[in-house]
């Protein structure tokens, strides 16, 4: 039996009030996430939620002295496999809530932003999942069986705030291993989320900054690596009337500077070079479809003998001032190791549905969520995050 001062039961306790104070149950609620009979869903998502910070599994704890308590097995399978449930109002509408909080700590000069990117959830062992693909990692260079990740954040510098993702299959189906089960409401979330999935990347992108701006979220600028600055996203956003900051590779891209068509080498040999500056200099060009940009080439930390680029399309912001807004992308890779290492992401359920997927990540960002809310409510040592690194 646990002891009333153990971690586990502090940390319950807890939860129930940051709960309580965010309003978990009404957000379900809302999304239509909710149960006919028996357990309610508050009580089956807490279970769900809490599973990480007990450092067990749904069997261990089914298993265990409290699991008596506890709705069986079957009751959490089937809560995470329903296909009604809209798992994204309820996560945009918890997101919004926590992120509008961190709105009011901060000054209304203080630059806010999106952030684009996506990371490989591996799925090495399975053969019969929905929408499993091969899908290329761009970390090692190969194609792997899983799903991409794409995961669109909101971040003022000090907090990262996961808003909304898509869970990518493959848009050629060459690359897919597994179809879509055939027997769904075609009116249902679960199949809106699966249609989804064979989206292209750009598109999915695009999609989720338009969702982002109807919800009420607001940012300065919309920060992406290599993977996604291409001039139709870029026009596309700056119709949003947003800004992009994003890493430029050595591609087949051209770009117009003094009436020549040229590539991002022949750019960096005719800016004057600043030989021991961390950032060598920058150029004005315009793209062949006519799109203003500006392209600061930095040194490469990790090779001197090497640059990097980065493009804007907001030409008024100082050298100095795109580099640092463009380190505020770093968090999201940092969200990813977190979520990946420390939170389950793609590990704690290994279900065959597209909709378990779509749920339990749901919960996992809720978690970092949840952590980072909490960590700007109170410092104090014995908040959620003190207490989770503390113990698990």
């Amino acid at each position: 039996m646990l002891l009333h001062n153990s971690p586990s039961e502090q940390y319950q306790h807890k939860i129930s009030i940051v709960f309580s104070s965010l309003g978990i149950g009404t957000l379900l609620h809302k999304a239509g996430i909710r149960k006919a009979f028996g357990v309610s869903s508050l009580a089956v998502f807490k279970i769900i939620f809490l599973l990480v910070f007990q450092d067990r599994n749904l069997f261990r704890l089914l298993e265990s002295k409290r699991g008596e308590s506890l709705p069986g097995k079957d009751v959490v399978y089937r809560f995470l496999n329903e296909t009604r449930f809209n798992w994204r109002r309820f996560f945009q509408s918890l997101s919004l809530k926590i992120v509008s909080g961190f709105e009011k700590l901060i000054s209304s000069y203080r630059i806010r932003v999106f952030i684009i990117d996506d990371s490989i959830l591996n799925r090495k062992r399975s053969k019969k999942v929905e929408l499993l693909a091969k899908v290329f990692d761009h970390i090692s260079g190969h194609f792997v069986r899983g799903y991409n990740l794409l995961t669109l954040g909101w971040s003022d510098g000090y907090s990262f705030a996961p808003i909304d993702f898509t869970l990518m299959s493959s848009a050629k189906k060459a690359n897919r291993l597994h179809e879509m089960r055939e027997d769904l409401d075609k009116r249902s979330v679960g199949y809106k989320r699966r249609k989804e999935a064979l989206l292209h990347k750009p598109d999915a992108a695009l999609q989720m900054v338009e969702r982002a701006i109807k919800a009420g979220f607001t940012a300065d600028y919309v920060l992406m690596d290599s993977w996604f600055t291409h001039e139709p996203l870029l026009k596309a956003i700056m119709d949003k009337v947003l800004h992009v900051i994003g890493m430029v590779k050595e591609l087949k891209q051209r770009y117009i500077f003094d009436g020549k068509r040229l590539s991002l080498h022949d750019l960096f040999a005719k800016i004057p070079k600043k030989p021991k500056a961390d950032i060598q200099g920058s150029v004005m060009v315009q793209t062949p479809r006519g799109l203003s940009l500006k392209i600061v080439f930095v040194q490469n930390r990790n090779n001197r003998r090497e640059w990097l680029a980065i493009l804007t399309t907001d030409l008024s912001l100082e050298d100095a001032e795109i580099v640092r807004i463009y380190g505020m992308r770093w968090s999201i890779e940092t969200f990813f190791k977190m979520a990946k290492s420390h939170l389950k992401l793609g590990s704690e359920f290994q279900g065959r549905s597209f909709d378990m997927m779509i749920s339990h990540t749901t919960i996992v960002f809720s978690r970092y969520l949840i952590l980072e809310w909490e960590r700007r409510q109170n410092t104090d040592d014995r908040s959620l995050g003190g207490m989770f690194y503390t113990f698990c």
